[in-house]
């Protein structure tokens, strides 16, 4: 697992609304574009299905990420899985702080090793975890600086 957490100073209301609003997530994420609810789904809510869209530099490919937990605004969940070859869960977590919130941005790693040789393919990163670590770092100052903003 690959953690990393920011004291953002906003309500904890305030950053959930962005984090579970991942239709517009490539607004501060640098590697996923946004991407759209399927079905009858409108928002974060467990069983919702996401069609995601993300980039590393020339390389585009989509993800369907299905919501397992939702405890607004708290903590949300969502699973990448692509059959038996496995996949990642991505976990978003807000504490209230005296100054406004601690926001953790963790992902898991439940690949198989063929999964993570197609990944490798697909997107040009042969470490993912590095690659994640930086890209969330990114994602939660990119948050911060919209939701203090506000």
């Amino acid at each position: 697992m690959v953690s990393v957490e920011r004291e953002v100073a906003a309500d904890p209301e305030a950053v959930w609304a962005l984090v579970s609003d991942l239709a517009n997530m490539g607004d501060w994420s640098p590697e996923n574009d946004g991407g759209s609810w399927t079905g009858d789904a409108i928002e974060a809510e467990v069983g919702a299905v996401f069609r995601g869209r993300n980039h590393n530099g020339r390389r585009r490919w989509q993800t369907n990420v299905e919501v397992v937990e939702c405890d607004p605004p708290h903590r949300l969940v969502f699973r990448l899985r692509i059959g038996p070859l496995g996949g990642c869960d991505w976990i978003y977590e807000i504490q209230p702080t005296e100054a406004g919130c601690l926001v953790t941005e963790s992902w898991v790693d439940n690949r198989s090793w063929l999964l993570v040789k197609i990944g490798r393919l697909a997107s040009g990163v042969a470490d993912r975890a590095t690659h994640n670590r930086a890209g969330m770092e990114a994602t939660l100052e990119n948050l911060a600086a919209a939701v203090e903003a506000a």
